[in-house]
């Protein structure tokens, strides 16, 4: 076998299993059709708006309002029922939602109100939606497999975001906005067809915890008292906060700053997807999460934030925005691995609903306040202090993680105790060397993974004490 083959299979590890390659497939369907009704309601909202991008902002916030106020007790309703059924019904939903407000543009009936009803109602399927969807990709390829799975996720929602984004331009530009919303509804059908042709059999499915009083409060006090998650969510929390803004800054630096229509629009969500793919495709190779990437990728989609902020021109925008979405999707696979890999398996999901939390419930208060610093003091300066929030977040969040245990220290430890034996191999303090592992000798934690398609045999076995 060549390198470059090795590289490839590396790259691709998660696709060897079966059910995560419907999953990776209808994925790459819904998300397309998601980011083309994104664009759509962005762009209808300023036509309903007069180019209000207060409202714009208003209405973002309606559609992650309930990922706040819900989003934990999501992640303790995920913890407790099949992870797989919840999630046909919360893509059926969503679809439904998605055609409903095709309808309405469609019969000329949609005004702000209604929209903002829509965006509310997909927003409590969306909090019911992610706690599950993140903690399942555990449950379709293991712990092995999990950050190459997160990182090949990001890239199937950044082809979405590439491949949306355009088509939406061309469909506004020359036909309606009610195709957009019917494409979405429809594009969902991809992801529920995937879900139902999995074999459940070949999930590792955690056992569903028993319903009890206080697991809420017993999952925010367990994560405030262990360094390893509470930064990481702090993070999170503050980069979703002001950093992650897109969907307010982008249509209003398009049309007010640079004068273009839906097209230019399209063109710069694409462009920071070219740059989130070949991103995704790198990292999924480096599968082992530490606290050095995840606090240097914070500081890094912080500067090139602010070079986009700064951006002179439409075409220096578009040199910048690749290199914003490499370093957003490094930071959130490294945030996502880094929660799931640290928190016990018992209360995974109550984790990703408070990352959940952070990264879009935060919209609603983050919004608000986004799009009313581009309606005062214009959206260049919006768009800078989101880069500066993650640069600071990156540096002190540095400042707490270097005394602290690594991720891949703390997996090693999990598998040990789990496998009842004891490694006595001394381990390097280098997260790279530790994700490899010792090569020497039998090894208790090694497992095969019959999941693999044939042919597959050198990445069907791996160390257990190590996530990569």
């Amino acid at each position: 076998m060549t390198r470059v083959q090795r590289e490839l299979r590396t790259t691709f590890s998660a696709l060897g299993v079966r059910n995560y390659r419907l999953y990776f497939t209808g994925l790459i369907v819904a998300t397309t059709g998601r980011w083309m009704q994104m664009i759509a309601q962005a762009w209808l909202v300023l036509e309903l708006s007069d180019d209000n991008a207060a409202v714009l902002g208003l209405v973002t916030a309606m559609q992650w309002l309930p990922i706040l106020l819900i989003g934990p007790w999501a992640g303790v309703l995920a913890d407790r029922v099949d992870k797989r059924r919840l999630l046909i019904a919360t893509q059926s939903a969503t679809a439904a939602l998605g055609i409903g407000l095709g309808v309405a543009v469609l019969a000329d009936v949609a005004s702000l109100g209604l929209v903002m009803g829509f965006a509310a109602a997909l927003g409590l399927v969306t909090a019911a939606d992610m706690p599950a969807r993140q903690s399942f990709l555990l449950e379709m390829v293991g712990s092995d497999r999990l950050t190459n799975a997160v990182s090949l996720n990001t890239v199937t929602m950044n082809i979405g975001r590439l491949v949306g984004p355009a088509i939406a331009g061309l469909v506004i530009s020359y036909w309606d906005l009610a195709i957009c919303f019917l494409a979405n509804g429809l594009s969902f059908g991809a992801t529920i067809v995937a879900l139902m042709m999995m074999r459940t059999d070949e999930l590792e499915t955690a056992p569903p915890v028993a319903r009890a009083k206080g697991q809420l409060r017993e999952g925010l006090r367990i994560v405030w008292s262990t360094p390893g998650l509470r930064t990481p969510l702090l993070m999170m929390l503050a980069i979703g906060l002001l950093t992650y803004e897109n969907q307010i800054t982008l249509p209003v630096l398009a049309r007010e700053t640079f004068q273009t229509g839906a097209d230019g629009f399209g063109l710069l969500q694409s462009a920071m997807s070219v740059g989130a793919v070949v991103g995704g495709l790198v990292f999924a190779t480096r599968t082992q999460p530490s606290h050095r990437r995840l606090t240097t990728a914070a500081a890094g989609l912080g500067a090139v934030t602010l070079a986009l902020a700064f951006a002179p021109t439409f075409a220096t925008a578009l040199v910048v925005l690749p290199l914003m979405g490499v370093g957003s999707v490094m930071f959130l696979t490294m945030a996502n691995s880094t929660l799931q890999l640290t928190a016990d398996p018992a209360m995974r999901s109550r984790v990703m609903a408070l990352y959940t939390v952070a990264f879009v419930g935060s919209t609603p208060i983050g919004g608000p306040i986004v799009g009313w610093v581009a309606q005062v003091f214009g959206v260049r300066w919006a768009i800078a202090l989101g880069g500066i929030t993650a640069l600071f977040a990156g540096l002190v969040a540095w400042r707490s993680l270097r005394t602290q245990p690594d991720v891949p220290e703390l997996v090693a430890a999990r598998m040990e105790r789990e496998a009842g034996a004891v490694d006595d191999t001394p381990r390097s303090s280098d997260p790279d060397e530790a994700a490899v592992g010792s090569t020497s000798g039998p090894n208790p934690g090694t497992r095969r993974d019959d999941r693999t398609t044939s042919g597959g045999d050198d990445l069907a076995v791996r160390p257990a004490s190590s996530p990569a």
